[in-house]
């Protein structure tokens, strides 16, 4: 492993990771809504879903997405829509009793998808992977560490945005009685 490319690696992955995205979003409103427990089996699934996605990337799939932006552009748009259709979902169910099934399985499957469809992902690992990898040495090797230490950061970085949203005294998983003007928390 060449240490000055892989600081480097560091750094940037770092600062990628800590700039809100759809990802933390995701954790956020599911932990503020749902509680830790709910955020936290959200960044299993967007964990896994980074593992999936980095090693298709990993794997040789970076020269497609490269040449298909189309599928890209498809990808992209998809995981748009359906963090504004969860966001739609939210609205309507803010205030009231929540309809739509909530087990971890629910929140892992969404985390999944909203991280395969995750553009600042798909764009950093496949433009700027390749220039983090020295030739000289073994590639899948610099590729698998490259990989798993950003899933690992990432995983922790969620799991705390999942934390601090779940376990603040002001979110919506500690939700007050209802007054009778029907707003929580307004006594």
């Amino acid at each position: 492993m060449n240490w000055q490319l892989f600081t480097a690696f560091l750094l940037i992955t770092g600062v990628l990771i800590l700039v809100p995205g759809p990802i933390v979003t995701l954790v956020v409103a599911t932990s503020a809504a749902r509680g830790v427990r709910a955020g936290l089996a959200t960044v299993a699934g967007t964990t896994a879903g980074n593992v999936v996605l980095l090693a298709m990337i990993a794997s040789g799939l970076s020269l497609i997405l490269a040449h298909a932006l189309y599928w890209f552009d498809i990808l992209r748009f998809a995981g748009a829509a359906y963090l504004v259709w969860l966001g739609i979902q939210a609205w309507r169910g803010a205030g009231g009793v929540a309809s739509t099934p909530s087990g971890d399985h629910v929140h892992f499957g969404r985390g999944f998808l909203v991280a395969l469809s995750n553009p600042k992902t798909i764009a950093f690992f496949s433009a700027f992977l390749p220039q983090f990898v020295d030739p000289g040495l073994p590639v899948a090797r610099q590729l698998v560490v490259m990989c798993a230490v950003s899933a690992l950061l990432a995983s922790i970085s969620d799991s705390a945005w999942a934390l601090l949203a779940g376990l603040e005294p002001g979110s919506c998983s500690r939700r007050a009685p209802a007054s009778s003007a029907g707003f929580p928390g307004s006594h």
